[in-house]
């Protein structure tokens, strides 16, 4: 028997592969009580075969690490969506069931339903070795808030 190999969309995730850093801005929020300002790192490869993104994100306030994260991106041929796994610093099960995304031009967004309501993950990539990201809330899928945005560059 063959072995499955990654297909155009897995391919795709290349787009984020490297190592990034960013200015954040982290907005009012049950998180955060008042605007903030940070420093993302995010450390990313392709693996299992080239079917999987493996990311490692953390955030620094006045030279601390303060929050990290863990992300597995996929591509679901089924759903026909791409899929992201985020486990973190704060513990809990919220993110158990992935966020479900779509690419569009140069936009990949996905969107997830947890406990605290919905929440949506944009990367917009802006050329070569750039991208900005924000992550958006929502009590009822229909109006959204900004939590935090940045801006990235590739090292």
């Amino acid at each position: 028997m063959e072995m499955p190999q990654p297909q155009a969309e897995h391919h795709k995730l290349r787009a984020l592969e490297g190592t990034w850093t960013g200015e954040e801005t982290l907005h009012p929020s049950p998180w955060v009580q008042e605007t903030r300002k940070a420093e993302g790192r995010f450390t990313s490869r392709l693996d299992v075969d080239g079917f999987y993104l493996i990311t490692d994100y953390a955030e620094e306030r006045d030279g601390k690490v303060v929050y990290r994260g863990h992300g597995v991106f996929g591509w679901d041929g089924k759903q026909r969506r791409y899929t992201m796994h985020w486990f973190d610093s704060m513990g809990g099960d919220a993110y158990s069931l992935p966020a479900l995304g779509t690419w569009e031009g140069d936009t990949l967004a996905f969107e997830q339903k947890t406990p605290w309501g919905h929440s949506r993950y944009v990367y917009s990539f802006e050329g070569d070795g750039r991208y900005a990201f924000r992550i958006e809330t929502s009590r009822d899928g229909q109006a959204w808030s900004r939590m935090m945005e940045g801006s990235y560059a590739r090292l």
